[in-house]
């Protein structure tokens, strides 16, 4: 048994220590492994920072190829417009009638562009043929505007406005072929290098060269207007007023409105928008000036005849503030010029309602005599026809009275005076109930000042009474028939004209009747109600004659014979001035109606009582009723 147990012992002991054997060898071997270890990460460390340099150095190589290729590829580009040169060259010396327009302009871009990419690089070695390209791109755009010229130089002779205008044709406009030609040029002319090469970067060339060429077109073509608008306008008696129509002004002002509407229907087809504006104020200006001048030659043929030619005025004003609105409505442009150019007449239109005024006192002031039959003096004729006339300028009128103010037209404006440049508002010339009124007050004022001055003038004149009354009457009658025959009843319709004109009516007449009183004082009796009874009357209620003269006594049977001849006497008298006088038709039938209304019943009252006081002799009693009623209707 205890050797069983020595043999397992000393079993386990070798195992044991085989194991310890083993264990030393594998602790020698994982010495060994550290040491490797330690070793492969010194290489590994060593391997890495080599790689990393050489990373490095290919990122440097590759960033300098790059570099390279771009320096090759700047080269190649610098040496390009070198080779190029002398195609362009060949090209744009050759002219584009020659080799074209579109390979011509193409050319031209190509120029443009090489100097642009040469310009940015900087280089000094590229100088030189900067500088040659530049004196070719010259050169193009120099060829390129003698070219742009000619093509206008086809279509610039002037036309003959009448014809277009009477027959009520457009006027005509560039080919369409030409403008597309002309389009193309400008769309090279009109860019900043063209600018440049032609020392002027404000402007382009093809607008400088189409409103020099065109607008002596335009010019040309309205010159005849312009000289026919000044003839017709001067064509009459000096003493005439202005008939609406008969100057030239409207077809001068529509030759304009037609020929300005053609020229920017070529501009907007040939320019790009932004230049429309440009080329279509720097095309019109010459045709513009030449219009203002014409307008201000017949402002000046206004003023030395304001009376009868202010209505000129008042026509141009209204004809040009309309083609002013319509075309810069069409364009944007012309409408400074336009209130440039019509400032003056506007200015004369505007002084010209208080001259008018004026210019009734002075000539009511400086007549020396006045009709001794009455009638009315031919001036209030020709102040109501020139009321008439204003009518016909509505528009005008209320634009000028708006623009002046309710009743400054009183007084004569200071030459001083001065208003903004600007056409009237669209709003100013509309004719509502405003601007009506407006001239309805300026006419009523006019009449106004005319009736005033003829009455002062009157009875400062005129010795009688009555033929004072008739001169006035008269006057009105005329003023009333004018009224009411024309457009003045139309603008005098409300505003109490018609009670102003009937208050002066009414003076007339009651200054004519006045004269009437010494007959109607005649017929006057004295009643004595204390005297005996009442007279008595016939059968059919009348007032016995007889017995109120058998009541008489030789005193007041006296009395009554010198009524009856006093009556006659002034009642004859009257009646031959009466027939004598010169009285519009109105004013006779008129004054014989109030004459008949007051005598007529003092004497049917007066006959009816002294009738038999001679015994029906007519020796006193001229008259009867009927006969005297037939006298009365004889004065109308």
């Amino acid at each position: 048994m205890m050797k069983t147990r020595d043999a397992a012992h000393a079993e386990e002991s070798a195992e044991v220590e085989v194991l310890i054997a083993e264990a030393a060898k594998f602790d020698a071997m994982s010495k060994q492994v550290k040491a490797s270890l330690g070793r492969l990460e010194t290489a590994n460390q060593l391997v890495n920072s080599n790689v990393n340099e050489v990373y490095s150095n290919t990122q440097g190589l590759q960033v300098m190829n790059d570099n390279i290729d771009k320096v090759l590829d700047a080269i190649d580009k610098m040496l390009r417009p070198s080779e190029d040169k002398g195609r362009e060259e060949r090209i744009i010396r050759a002219g584009p009638e020659r080799v074209g327009l579109p390979d011509y302009l193409t050319s031209l871009k190509r120029v443009d562009r090489a100097l642009s990419q040469m310009s940015s690089s900087g280089l000094r070695i590229n100088q030189q043929i900067i500088g040659d390209f530049n004196e070719l791109l010259s050169e193009g755009n120099n060829r390129l505007q003698a070219l742009f010229r000619s093509t206008l130089a086809d279509n610039v002779q002037p036309v003959e406005p009448l014809h277009y205008i009477t027959k009520q044709l457009p006027f005509p406009v560039l080919p369409q072929e030409s403008a597309s030609k002309l389009g193309s040029m400008d769309s090279f002319l009109s860019s900043t290098a063209a600018r440049d090469a032609s020392h002027n970067s404000r402007e382009s060339p093809s607008v400088r060269i189409y409103a020099e060429m065109r607008g002596a077109y335009l010019s040309g073509s309205l010159h005849n207007l312009s000289a026919a608008s000044i003839s017709t306008s001067k064509r009459k008696a000096s003493d005439e007023i202005y008939r609406q129509g008969t100057s030239g002004i409207g077809t001068y002002a529509s030759g304009i409105e037609g020929i300005f509407s053609a020229e920017f229907n070529n501009i907007s087809a040939i320019f790009s928008r932004q230049d429309w504006g440009l080329a279509f104020d720097a095309t019109c200006r010459k045709a513009l000036a030449e219009f203002a001048k014409t307008l201000r030659e017949l402002n000046m043929h206004i003023k030395s005849n304001l009376p009868t030619d202010c209505f000129l005025a008042y026509e141009i004003v209204e004809i040009v503030t309309n083609v002013g609105y319509r075309l810069d409505q069409l364009s944007g442009q012309l409408k400074l010029p336009f209130a440039d150019a019509l400032k003056p007449i506007r200015e004369t239109a505007k002084s010209s309602l208080a001259e008018l005024m004026e210019d009734v006192r002075r000539r009511v002031s400086s007549m020396q005599t006045l009709p001794l039959d009455g009638s009315s003096v031919p001036f209030t004729a020709e102040v109501m026809t020139r009321m008439q006339a204003l009518t016909i300028y509505p528009q005008s009128l209320g634009s000028v009275m708006t623009s002046l103010g309710d009743g400054n037209w009183q007084t004569v404006p200071s030459v001083n005076s001065t208003s903004s440049v600007s056409l009237p508002s669209l709003k100013s010339f509309d004719v509502g109930a405003d601007t009506t009124q407006l001239l309805a007050h300026y006419i009523m004022d006019t009449i106004e000042t005319l009736l005033t001055s003829l009455d002062s003038k009157a009875r400062g004149l005129l010795k009688s009474k009555a033929l004072w009354g008739v001169f006035m009457a008269n006057n009105v009658a005329v003023i009333d028939r004018m009224i009411r025959s024309s457009d003045l009843s139309t603008v005098l319709n409300s505003g109490g004209a018609s009670a102003r004109v009937e208050s002066w009516r009414k003076k007339g007449t009651s200054a004519y009747l006045e004269s009437w009183r010494e007959p109607c004082s005649a017929l006057m009796d004295v009643q004595y109600t204390n005297r005996g009874a009442r007279p008595p009357s016939g059968s059919n209620g009348l007032i016995d004659s007889a017995a109120v003269i058998k009541q008489l006594g030789s005193k007041d049977k006296d009395a009554i014979k010198e009524k009856f001849k006093n009556f006659n006497a002034s009642f004859d008298d009257l009646s031959g001035r009466h027939k004598a006088l010169q009285m519009e038709r109105e004013v006779r039938s008129l004054l014989a109606r109030e004459v008949q209304a007051m005598i007529e019943p003092l004497y049917a009252r007066f006959w009816d009582r002294y009738h038999e006081i001679d015994k029906g002799k007519a020796k006193y009693v001229k008259y009867d009723k009927g006969s005297l009623s037939a006298q009365l209707a004889a004065l109308g």
